[in-house]
């Protein structure tokens, strides 16, 4: 059986050297081969719609009490919590609204996206990704008084 292709997604934020998260990847669509192109915004409502599922299953996760080795309790205790689970903290993310959002920060300038080391410069822009393609969210600080 095949493995589902999937592109790696990273961030950054100017100014600060630590990664806003460690990166991830997501699966493509089944029926996307690469020869096919995508819009950027096609790309990103693929992206925020996997990340608002994935951020529900956490949300079921962290529902369910959780039992930890010795090494994880350690692990959990160097980064300062240790999280059992066991609450539903009641956090609705609808999809539509959430791409809606990620859409109109791109528009109002607040990231900036990079395929394959290229900037992509607007949302009906083609783009084209694989497999081992690499897409870099930089996020922008405003500056104080600006």
């Amino acid at each position: 059986m095949n493995a589902v292709p999937s592109v790696t997604i990273a961030a950054k934020v100017v100014g600060q050297k630590k990664p806003v998260f460690t990166d991830w990847r997501i699966p493509l669509p089944p029926d996307y081969d690469g020869s096919r192109p995508l819009t950027l915004r096609d790309l990103l409502t693929l992206i925020v719609a996997k990340e608002v599922d994935a951020f529900k299953e956490r949300q079921e996760q962290r529902k369910l009490a959780q039992i930890f080795t010795k090494e994880q309790i350690e692990q959990g205790a160097e980064r300062g919590k240790i999280d059992m689970g066991e609450r539903d903290l009641q956090q609705n993310v609808e999809v539509d609204a959430a791409v809606a959002t990620a859409l109109q920060a791109f528009e109002d300038g607040l990231y900036f996206v990079f395929i394959d080391d290229v900037q992509q410069e607007t949302l009906e822009q083609t783009v084209f990704v694989h497999e081992h393609s690499n897409i870099l969210f930089v996020r922008l600080i405003a500056l104080a008084g600006g």
